[in-house]
């Protein structure tokens, strides 16, 4: 009897349905897999490397980018930039200079697909001697694969001109970069994919000493990896969206690691009612049953928290959310069908070789833990909280950084040619920043007003010089006379803080300020567009942070049927956010030597924080409410919940961090960032806040935890059964 009401609900009837019927749904799986991978697009087909087109209309760099293109013509042109000097460090001499001309005309001659020119020349030599430049037209966007294939046989021709002339270069501009950047995103995709599999077998084998159950999370996974990337294109294309070439990795790392999370979560469970004896088959109806509305509870706080990144006005969130909320929604329902189909066909054999889930422990460490928290919840409340305060005062030193120069491995051929080249120019002749005039009226503008408006912006502080157009005057006008643009080389990296500064905010004051009367001027640049990311970054983090959190408090609230538990859940997440954010800030800018973080990480920080941070909450509070019921006193059901949930959560909490670690290979700054702060941010919320803090505070607040709806009562029969299964369990 107890059995069936048990079963009369929603988890427990698609328990029932799943276990009983499992070719069925193995068969539904496969056959969508297949359909998927047959008929949708790729990731590849929406993704970009721009950051520009993730900005909207209305800031100042996208008006300047449209204004260009009206005036001088829609192009797609690009540059490569050979960066040359001497191997031994010395001045170039004239002899040098002409070997570097027979360069360009080597280039010229040798007829390289989409290269429209190679200009060099005394111009391009550096005052102080030390560099040359020899710049290449190409046709075409930065991505495009045939542009990446010219530089390739750019630098092949480079080498081999130079090759024994005393001579070095590198090819660098913002196609070798695109390149670099993605034979680097390659790699790293390979190599935090392998350490991700061979993590999470070798932590599941030390787990449950069954390669069975090591292997049961790649196959599913496996499954889920080919549904998911093809609904996130046929999304990204419906809504015409573009994402970043960085989802792919991330999207392997949620995967694998939410997905095992949700593996363990069922596993244990399982285990536990066989434990309890229950038959094999019935205990896992009874798993999903106890588990499903834990692990749908989950997802809907990760699915509900990516897509309040749809409110970002920074395009990079608003496709990303939608991307990774897809993924969890199709794990989280293939951990709760897919995932039971297989193990009721290899029933207990799932644990093989190990005999281990015959029997309950005795004198394990969780045990040991639970009965400490139990006795003492004021103590592990305040040393829990403790750490997590004290970590989040590193947050308060933060500095953000939006290099994307730097995010590259410095051993890539445009990085060094980069940094050579700012030994003898201004860093910003990598990549002008680029003032625009527009006649208001439509009439000619005077060719006097804009060079004295010119002349003006070089005293611009962190202006460098003015790059001379083709016919060396200091502006350039478009055909009607009715647009001017100025090429300025910033003092610093285009991607500096410092250039941001001067791009964003002085350099606009000036400009505006002394545009010739009946004008406006824009600037432009990557200088500028980076600004404006930087002030839609900080838009989007002041709305994006509390709506994903008065949104999980909601999703918490209808699990629990309470109000007080939510609130101090979420204040133990946000807690969880900053001290993270703390230990990240002490290990890259105060162990290392980074000037500041990723612009992009305290979004993708806090969001998977917050998810991930609450999917521990909610299986150790929905635990705690499970003892409740059965009649234990508050610090009964503390000592309890931390005994028997403890384990799941401290294997999930291991896994996770785990595979997010192994972003810490990939060589990119970006994914070393983000890799190190959501891994210590999972250890923090799995074995500080979930494991501790979470039940020691629900055993102080007692009954009052459940207010309005006090979920902790006891039920009837049910929790009979249950304190008899949990007493046959300890036996």
């Amino acid at each position: 009897m107890a059995a069936d009401m048990r079963e009369d609900s929603m988890f427990g009837r698609l328990g029932h349905l799943v276990v009983h019927n499992p070719w069925k749904v193995i068969a539904a799986w496969v056959l969508a897999a297949v359909a998927i991978v047959a008929f949708a697009p790729s990731l590849s087909d929406v993704e970009t490397q721009d950051q520009a087109n993730f900005l909207p209309s209305s800031y100042e760099s996208v008006k300047a980018q449209q204004l260009a293109e009206q005036a001088f013509g829609k192009t797609e042109d690009a540059t490569a930039t050979i960066v040359v000097k001497r191997a031994d460090g010395k001045a170039l001499t004239e002899a040098d200079q002409s070997k570097v001309g027979n360069l360009a005309q080597r280039l010229e001659s040798a007829q390289i697909d989409r290269v429209t020119g190679v200009v060099t020349g005394p111009q391009a030599v550096s005052p102080n001697k030390q560099v040359q430049l020899v710049t290449v037209g190409l046709t075409g966007n930065p991505d495009d694969q045939r542009l990446h294939d010219a530089v390739k046989r750019i630098r092949d021709v480079s080498g081999s001109t130079l090759a024994g002339t005393g001579l070095a270069e590198e090819v660098t501009g913002d196609v070798a970069m695109s390149l670099d950047n993605q034979d680097a995103f390659d790699t790293a995709l390979k190599v935090v994919s392998i350490a991700t599999i061979a993590l999470i077998i070798g932590l599941l084998l030390f787990i449950y000493r069954s390669p069975v159950a090591a292997l049961l999370p790649l196959l599913v996974v496996t499954v889920v990896s080919m549904i998911s990337p093809g609904l996130i294109a046929l999304v990204a294309q419906a809504f015409d969206l573009q994402v970043d070439q960085s989802l792919q990795i991330i999207l392997t790392i949620v995967l694998y690691g939410v997905g095992t999370d949700y593996i363990l979560f069922l596993l244990f469970r399982y285990r536990e009612r066989l434990r309890a004896g229950e038959p094999s088959k019935q205990a896992l109806v009874s798993a999903v049953r106890r588990v499903g509305e834990v692990i749908a509870s989950a997802a809907g706080a990760i699915v509900i928290a990516f897509l309040a990144l749809l409110l970002a006005v920074f395009g990079f969130f608003t496709s990303l959310g939608p991307a990774l909320a897809i993924a969890v929604a199709v794990m989280a329902a293939a951990a709760v069908t897919l995932v039971p189909a297989v193990v009721s066909l290899i029933g207990t054999k799932v644990f093989w070789p190990s005999k281990s889930w015959q029997r309950t422990p005795k004198g394990s460490a969780f045990q040991r833990l639970g009965r400490f928290t139990g006795r003492r919840p004021g103590v592990v409340a305040l040393i829990s909280g403790g750490v997590m305060v004290a970590l989040a005062l590193g947050a308060l030193g933060m500095k953000t950084d939006f290099d994307q120069t730097a995010q590259l491995p410095s051993d890539t051929e445009s990085a060094q040619g980069f940094k050579d080249l700012q030994s003898g120019f201004p860093a910003g002749a990598l990549n002008p920043t680029t003032v625009y005039v527009r006649s208001d009226n439509g009439q000619r503008l005077d060719p006097t007003a804009v060079e004295r408006f010119a002349d003006g912006l070089k005293q611009v502080p962190g202006v460098g010089s003015i790059m001379a157009s083709a016919t060396g005057a200091e502006a350039e006008l478009s055909k009607d006379g009715t647009v001017a643009k100025i090429d300025l080389l910033l003092s610093d990296s285009p991607y500096s803080n410092k250039a941001l500064d001067v791009a964003g905010d002085s350099l606009r004051d000036a400009a505006h300020a002394q545009a010739p009367d009946g004008t406006t001027a824009y600037v432009g640049g990557a200088s500028s567009i980076f600004a404006d990311i930087r002030d839609a970054n900080s838009r989007d983090l002041m709305v994006i942070f509390p709506v994903a959190a008065v949104l999980t408090a909601v999703i918490l609230a209808l699990l629990l049927r309470a109000l007080v538990a939510p609130v101090y859940l979420m204040l133990a997440v946000v807690m969880g956010f900053f001290s993270t954010l703390g230990a990240t800030v002490l290990a890259f800018q105060g162990i290392g030597d980074r000037p500041g973080l990723s612009f992009l990480l305290p979004t993708i920080l806090y969001l998977f924080v917050v998810a991930i941070g609450t999917d521990y909450n909610i299986l150790m509070i929905a635990r705690l409410r499970e003892e409740a019921r059965r009649g234990n006193d508050p610090r009964t059901a503390a000592d309890n919940a931390v005994q028997h949930g403890g384990p799941s959560v401290g294997s999930a909490g291991l896994i996770l961090a785990g595979t997010f670690a192994s972003m810490l290979l990939g060589g990119i700054s970006f994914l070393v960032e983000m890799g190190f702060a959501v891994s210590i941010g999972i250890a923090i919320s799995a074995f500080v806040m979930s494991m501790f803090l979470v039940p020691s505070l629900t055993a102080l607040l007692g009954h009052r935890a459940w207010w309005p709806g006090h979920g902790d009562r006891a039920r009837g029969a049910v929790a009979t059964t249950e304190r008899e299964a949990v007493t046959a369990t300890a036996r």
